[in-house]
């Protein structure tokens, strides 16, 4: 697990290492430089032309300290010096005063053209308006000619806490951050404007990055060792019974491939509740699976609905929604669970859709304007796409897209269920922590593949996980398995029966 961290939090680390622990802020700006020059000396060779492009905060202090440095190791390196010098943090211009007392070329302009590697260090992570005006100019220069670019700790205006675009910003190949990555980096689109990002160690001590609690993680592959343990002295029952209320007519591929992928993912029993038109389907795709058939025009008979309840009893985890359509017989059945179930339940697709109309979950506030305010049961986990979730807070998929940990935040602050906002970046949040995955690739933009990541988490559910650790997990392995798959296939032709295919060799760590 690593952490992640927006500016605030990256300036209280900085902080509390110079002021409280005591290390003076100029070494650490010695330690950046240092841990760029080493990444760039990998690709530049001494025919180069290297310009650093700096502005007057700190971060164009490392900038200037990397020129110095590169100098001194016989490339040809010089700074262009954004912004009034006066203006320059103190430890910046002293970076200046060394390197002019070295010799070294400060220019107030220059034709970035001439140079074939760019130093982008004109803004750090503090950034919050629009880039305008001259600096504006620079960054579009930057990006029209064909540089090899190392961005310093983030690209130039890319907003560090939600990855957005202030307007413009570098398109680095390379970018070079210190201590802890930064949420920005990470998102999208900012984390298409880092190229490469590596996270280099500059000397924060671990007290310092503690002091400010992170509550903002991803995963990286040594957590796969987060999956619940298998005993030995086992039977089926002890990896627990999932029930999977899946599929309509002419729709049973959800449910097949929600099985499926619960049944490979470890759970002991799997037992699949879908209309009787795909009986013959699902036992010869699945033969593994129990099946459990119900009649849509019986749903409002006493009988049948005591019958469903008594499955819903039985189960140790559930699935609702994958496939099940939107008809007034889906949302009994979702009624059915949200009334009696009492263990874990994976609400997803169709039933995301019907969970919308509820007022009794999804309710107006007034407070919000467009914003609806959802509050359900502590053991549920929703998994919406942004559509999905712009129907649940009945707002734009735009508003979602360009706000997206706010509001993944935000919808389930102070509330006691589990929202798993599936995007290129999925965030994972109970209100108190949030995970943002990194595992996955575009190819995994197909249809059936939410599918598959509702049976991952059910099954770890299943299997005793926690809500929050479940979702999260599942997550991650979901876009695992998809990065798997596609080393043989590719991100053209992965469909969502090849991640589950791959999962095997994921869980086999």
């Amino acid at each position: 697990m690593k952490y992640l961290v927006d500016a605030a939090k990256m300036k209280s680390i900085d902080e509390y290492t110079s002021n409280t622990i005591g290390i003076p802020s100029l070494v650490l700006m010695e330690k950046a430089a240092m841990a760029i020059v080493e990444i760039m000396k990998e690709m530049i060779t001494p025919t180069d032309r290297i310009l650093a492009v700096c502005g007057t905060g700190n971060n164009g202090g490392d900038g200037i300290a990397a020129v110095r440095l590169l100098m001194q190791q016989g490339y040809q390196a010089d700074v262009y010096l954004l912004g009034e010098e006066e203006h320059a943090t103190e430890q910046t211009k002293q970076q200046l005063h060394i390197l002019r007392n070295l010799g070294g070329n400060v220019y107030e302009d220059v034709q970035i053209e001439g140079y074939s590697v760019i130093i982008d260090a004109i803004f750090g992570v503090g950034l919050s308006r629009p880039i305008t005006g001259r600096y504006e100019q620079v960054i579009r220069m930057i990006n029209e000619h064909r540089n090899t670019v190392y961005a310093v700790d983030i690209p130039s205006g890319i907003h560090a806490d939600q990855g957005k675009i202030m307007n413009v910003a570098v398109k680095a190949d390379y970018t070079v951050t210190f201590g802890v990555n930064k949420i920005g980096l990470v998102l999208y689109p900012g984390k298409e404007y880092a190229g490469n990002t590596v996270v280099a160690d500059i000397g924060f001590p671990t007290k310092a990055i503690e002091s400010v609690k992170p509550n903002i993680f991803t995963y990286e592959r040594e957590d796969i060792k987060r999956l619940p343990c298998r005993k030995n002295y086992s039977n089926k029952g002890t990896f627990g019974k999932v029930l999977i209320i899946a599929g309509s007519r002419n729709m049973s591929g959800a449910c097949y491939l929600s099985a499926k992928a619960a049944c490979r993912s470890g759970a002991g029993l799997v037992k699949v509740m879908t209309v009787e038109d795909n009986r013959s389907i699902m036992q010869s795709l699945l033969p593994e699976a129990i099946l459990a058939t119900y009649d849509p025009a019986d749903l409002k008979n006493k009988l049948e609905v005591d019958r469903i309840v008594k499955e819903v009893k039985w189960a140790s985890a559930i699935v609702v929604g994958p496939g099940i359509g939107i008809s007034a017989a889906a949302d009994h059945l979702l009624d059915i669970v949200l009334n009696y179930a009492t263990v874990p339940v994976v609400i997803d697709a169709d039933a995301l859709s019907l969970l919308a109309g509820k007022t009794q979950y999804i309710l107006k506030d007034s407070e919000k304007e467009c914003f609806s305010d959802i509050d359900l049961p502590e053991n549920v986990i929703i998994t919406p796409h942004l559509k999905e979730m712009a129907r649940l807070l009945d707002c734009s998929v735009t508003d979602i897209r360009e706000n997206l940990l706010t509001i993944a935040r935000n919808a389930v602050k102070g509330k006691r269920f589990v929202l798993a906002l599936k995007d290129a970046r999925t965030i994972v949040s109970d209100g108190s922590r949030c995970y943002i995955n990194q595992s996955g690739n575009n190819g995994m933009a197909t249809a059936g593949a939410g599918d598959v990541l509702t049976g991952i988490i059910v099954a770890l559910l299943a299997q005793g996980m926690d809500r929050y650790e479940a979702a999260v997990l599942g997550v991650y392995i979901h876009g695992l398995a998809g990065d798997e798959a596609v080393r043989s296939k590719s991100t053209y032709s992965l469909i969502a029966s090849d991640i589950i295919e791959a999962l095997p060799l994921v869980l086999h760590e």
